[in-house]
């Protein structure tokens, strides 16, 4: 079972908390976070990044099912 990570270039405004968070997941290369891997083991830190991005720009999916950002 892995999730997928995906950012929204459209929402993204590069504020870096996903990546100060969780560096191993997320990085700011570009004008906007990207994660550096599409699919990673679940881990409650990619849903921490995923929760703390402020224009909730960070989609985690476990198939069809999206665990974050937790409501």
């Amino acid at each position: 079972m892995s999730w997928r990570i995906s950012v929204s270039g459209d929402d993204c405004i590069a504020s870096g908390m996903c990546a100060a968070l969780a560096p191993e997941y997320f990085e700011l290369e570009t004008e906007h976070a990207e994660p550096i891997a599409p699919e990673v083991e679940p881990d409650e830190l990619v849903l921490d990044a995923a929760d703390s991005c402020p224009v909730q720009a960070i989609l985690v999916r476990d198939g069809d099912r999206e665990v974050g950002p937790r409501p």
